[in-house]
């Protein structure tokens, strides 16, 4: 067997005296770090390969195990420490990417638990909160300019407009796109319930919207991204607002790809696209070459939906996002 490029990460004492060679941890064990000769029938095991999971430790009949973290360390560097060292090895061997699931495997700070929200920030703070309670409700959507109440019996109905088209969140917080096939309908459907749940928003992101989510479109955000996956009339419909994605950090350089094997006959169904084949979402918009292409997409959508919903703009904070985001030249800003 050949020697590991860099020393396991946990040590197996095997108690030999103990152990009966019964090979129950080479059955639980997920990453085969133990293994039976097939000749003499002993038990062996790969450090290697060991994850530290304790599940063979504690299902051994005899204890004949033991696992413990390997002290053996590289020269200490504060930014090149050992465990980036061996990430970096592993990752080159295999050619695959670490993931930890569930929790961190990391000391890194979890900033969600220390997230405050001070309503006082945003407006005066009462002086009696009884008659004068603070509350956390945001508004989205485009106001306008002014309602026009001279035209008699009109002016209601303007008002009413209005109100319709603004979304009320009980928390300004709102949950990050994620698209129906990067993640799970299940996963996508508990964003969806928390979402209703909390008086928040979530977002469909690139992946349409499947038919068992429409129920949750009063708290939903509905995508319209470079690729249009899973856009028609009734997914614009079924939103409470629409985002056109321009841009994001986690589809840099060519755009998005979700690989075929991935793209079942639901995601298939939702997206539009064919079974099994690849996702492929460009980085630009093949159709926006200008602001004023910005703005007849986004005069599109509102049309569409015939100005009922809000329609906003997802795009990098550069200087000048406001009339880009909006549309319009800084000529024709008011």
């Amino acid at each position: 067997m050949a020697k590991a490029k860099i020393a396991p990460e946990f040590i197996i004492s095997r108690d030999q005296e103990k152990c009966i060679d019964c090979q129950v941890c080479c059955r639980v064990c997920s990453n085969d770090s133990h293994f039976s000769d097939p000749d003499t029938k002993k038990v062996s095991s790969d450090e290697s390969r060991c994850a530290g999971c304790h599940f063979c430790e504690s299902l051994c009949p005899t204890g004949a195990l033991e696992i413990r973290r390997n002290l053996s360390e590289i020269k200490t560097n504060q930014v090149w420490t050992g465990r980036i060292h061996q990430d970096v090895v592993k990752q080159a061997d295999a050619g695959g990417i670490l993931l930890t699931g569930m929790g961190a495997d990391r000391s890194i700070p979890i900033y969600f638990d220390h997230l405050l929200l001070n309503a006082s920030q945003v407006t005066n703070p009462s002086i009696d909160p009884l008659r004068e309670p603070m509350e956390l409700r945001t508004y989205l959507g485009g106001k306008p300019d002014r309602l026009d109440s001279r035209a008699q019996g009109k002016g209601r109905e303007n008002l009413q407009s209005f109100l319709a088209s603004q979304i009320p969140l009980e928390t300004p917080i709102l949950f990050s796109a994620m698209s129906y096939g990067s993640i799970s309908l299940n996963a996508c459907k508990s964003l969806a319930m928390a979402a209703r749940e909390m008086g928040i928003l979530w977002n469909t992101g690139e992946g349409g919207l499947h038919q068992d989510l429409y129920e949750y479109g009063g708290n939903l955000i509905v995508q319209v991204a470079s690729g249009r996956f899973g856009v028609h009339k009734d997914y614009l419909e079924a939103g409470a607002a629409i985002e056109i994605k321009i841009g994001q950090g986690a589809k840099p350089g060519i755009g998005g790809h979700l690989p075929g094997e991935k793209v079942s006959d639901q995601i298939s169904r939702t997206r539009m696209i064919p079974e099994g084949t690849d996702a492929l979402s460009p980085a630009p918009h093949h159709d926006i070459y200008s602001i004023e292409d910005l703005r007849q997409l986004i005069y599109a959508l509102k049309e569409a939906v015939q100005y009922r919903k809000p329609v906003g703009v997802k795009i990098a904070a550069v200087h000048n996002v406001a009339p880009i985001a909006s549309g319009k030249k800084s000529s024709q800003r008011t």
